[in-house]
């Protein structure tokens, strides 16, 4: 590292010494003089290591979890799509649930609200509050001295979700990222999951899937943002 030196003014003996227990010592005992210069070592960003601050929301990894039918690295989730399962894990740690369902997962679509998917269900008449008290209708809430684990882990119907989603991804026959459109799909076609349920009490048809297949892929190229 580069160094430069400064010149200091003579200090004789005397005014160094100190006279007393509390008098101030004018050369720090971590510094030492060479002759009359006193090297000093230039501030340099490179030196600086930050520490690692945590984060205060649920982390997230960049691609979602699947099972062995499926090889992660095929194929690439949005960042929309992302964003959207990890404000579904949150919901299932505010709800208390010990685990991420379909319904939290619905939840995280709604909560992200700027995929097709979500405007598509708000624009039907399914928002956010309407799910979310549907949920606690359907499956009660947690005990209050219950506390969630960090990532609630995935209940058999949810993974197998995220896994129809790919499957949607498939039959498009593109090569576009997978959305929180064909989440949305993957959950409905789940039956009987909690999430299929409660998109069924608030109006979702089978009409609407297939309208939906028609945004699935909008939004990808922004999906980044």
């Amino acid at each position: 590292m580069a160094s430069s030196t400064l010149s200091a003014l003579p200090i004789s003996s005397s005014a160094a010494a100190t006279t007393s227990s509390d008098s101030l010592r004018l050369v720090p005992s971590s510094l030492s003089l060479q002759g009359n210069k006193l090297p000093i070592r230039r501030f340099s960003s490179s030196s600086v290591v930050l520490k690692w601050r945590r984060p205060t929301v649920a982390r997230i990894s960049s691609s979602l979890p699947t099972t062995g039918l499926f090889l992660c690295e095929w194929f690439r989730w949005s960042a929309r799509a992302i964003r959207s399962f990890g404000f579904g894990e949150l919901e299932a740690r505010k709800l208390k649930y010990p685990n991420t369902g379909t319904e939290a997962i619905l939840m995280g679509i709604l909560i992200e609200g700027t995929s097709s998917a979500a405007k598509f269900l708000r624009a039907n008449g399914i928002t956010f509050f309407k799910v979310r008290q549907e949920i606690v209708d359907l499956l009660g809430k947690s005990d209050l001295f219950f506390f969630s684990p960090e990532h609630p882990p995935l209940t058999e119907q949810a993974q197998r979700a995220l896994d129809k989603a790919i499957e949607e991804k498939l039959k498009s026959g593109d090569d576009g990222e997978i959305t929180p459109s064909h989440i949305l799909l993957g959950l409905w076609s789940e039956t009987d999951s909690a999430g299929q349920k409660i998109l069924e009490t608030l109006g979702f048809t089978n009409e609407m899937a297939k309208e939906l297949v028609n945004y699935v892929d909008e939004g990808a190229a922004l999906s980044s943002r």
